[in-house]
């Protein structure tokens, strides 16, 4: 099925297509459009996720230039920044390093003598999201503190945009009131969407592969029943790990929520 259009100058009646096709970034999405806390709508064209930024065309830097992108958060690890980086004119970079661990716990299980299964690799999926609750609260708390400085429009993004961005968008969505169900099919987008580096073809079996370059509901799953288990719901855990108390999820909500079909 063909990725829809999305020109960035198409008739403000109409309603946004989610993703936007480009010649460097084949995940690059719009958080707009789900309804969140008492009825309003994401707004459209505010809060963008993508994998890296770092093969965008000039043509692909003028699309984003005419959405208003003023401002990028990168999770990306120090290496991966330094293989793959990036500067987009007029535009705000906040660097938030997430260091990526499955690679490197896939590298340990290699030498200990064991050939990885696509089990190990949902295991291994699993642990690196849950550890995203704990050991990358303060990069996703800081991200909270970025959404909050100021209002122009944004894209956050890692390598794959599937993990750590994944668990990006999915804090945001869910504070913003968005039923944890759409959450996760917004989550799941990305099986349609991104394309796997030809790079990453023959380092594993397919099935491996599969697991670590695609991304399934467990992961997800692991991470959010860590915050209800740990936190008994994302409400604490909002309020006292990530810093995001009542007023500044009101000012969250008032920046990021219009009214239905406004």
């Amino acid at each position: 099925m063909p990725t829809p259009d999305l020109s960035a100058d198409a008739p403000r009646s109409e309603t946004p297509t989610r993703s936007l096709p480009l010649a460097g970034a084949s995940n690059f999405r719009d958080l707009g459009g789900y309804t969140g806390h008492g009825g309003r709508q994401v707004a459209w064209r505010r809060i963008f996720r993508s994998d890296h930024l770092a093969s965008l065309t000039p043509d692909d830097q003028a699309r984003l230039a005419a959405l208003g992108i003023a401002r990028t958060v990168d999770f990306r690890g120090e290496r991966e920044r330094a293989q793959l980086a990036y500067l987009l004119p007029a535009v705000e970079h906040y660097q938030l390093a997430i260091e990526p661990t499955v690679v490197q716990r896939a590298i340990e299980l290699q030498r200990d003598g064991r050939a990885l299964t696509a089990q190990d690799a949902v295991a291994l999926m699993q642990e690196t999201y849950r550890g995203f609750v704990h050991e990358n609260a303060p990069r996703f708390a800081e991200f909270f503190r970025i959404l909050l400085a100021k209002d122009t429009p944004l894209v956050f993004h890692c390598t794959a945009g599937k993990d750590r961005t994944g668990f990006a968008a999915a804090l945001i969505l869910l504070t913003l009131g968005v039923p944890r169900d759409v959450v996760m099919r917004d989550y799941l987008l990305t099986n349609d969407l991104y394309r796997r580096p030809a790079m990453a073809e023959g380092h594993a079996p397919e099935e491996v592969l599969a697991v670590l370059w695609r991304v399934q509901a467990e992961f997800l799953d692991a991470a959010l029943h860590k915050v209800d288990q740990d936190y008994g719901g994302l409400q604490t855990y909002l309020v006292d790990v990530l810093g995001v108390d009542g007023p500044a999820q009101r000012e969250l909500a008032g920046r990021y929520l219009q009214a239905p079909h406004a």
